[in-house]
């Protein structure tokens, strides 16, 4: 385990290495708060970022980790998830379903499974970056290990 992270990326480092993922979270120089902030800090390009966004889908939290390129298509996704609504969780669902705070949920490490979709762009990356529980933290991954650890389903966002 990494020493002096914050207590949510301790979490998400400790699911990465019960599912067998490679990577390791790793704390930024400053905080993210953009796919294009965290590229930059990363040297990477913007679309290596994966976006971790939580959505209210007819009640129940839908976790899409996007392309830092790319915007969400919240009717295509509904369509996508098979339910009539999706709309941005408020933070305090986000916490509820994730244990993470906005701006540093990471794609696992949640008090329960989340039903994940994963933006089929990020394929296009060697390496794409993923949040690591706290607006600090990152971990690499790739595209096919996103998908294996969250139980995602690749789709289009957009």
């Amino acid at each position: 385990m990494s020493e002096n992270l914050p207590a949510n990326a301790v979490v998400v480092e400790s699911a990465l290495r019960e599912l067998g993922a490679s990577g390791e979270v790793v704390v930024l120089p400053e905080k993210a708060p953009t796919a294009a902030t965290a590229a930059a800090q990363l040297g990477c390009e913007v679309g290596a970022i994966a976006n971790s966004l939580i959505f209210d889908a007819d009640g129940a939290p839908l976790l899409v980790l996007t392309s830092g390129a790319h915007r969400v298509d919240v009717e295509l996704i509904a369509r996508t998830a098979g339910v009539e609504r999706v709309r941005r969780a408020t933070p305090e669902f986000v916490r509820a379903a994730t244990g993470q705070p906005i701006g540093g949920v990471a794609p696992v490490g949640h008090p329960a499974p989340v039903r994940t979709l994963v933006d089929n762009w990020l394929s296009k990356h060697e390496v794409v970056w993923a949040a690591g529980g706290h607006p600090l933290t990152v971990f690499p991954t790739t595209f096919d290990e996103l998908v294996r650890i969250t139980g995602g389903t690749p789709v289009d966002v957009e």
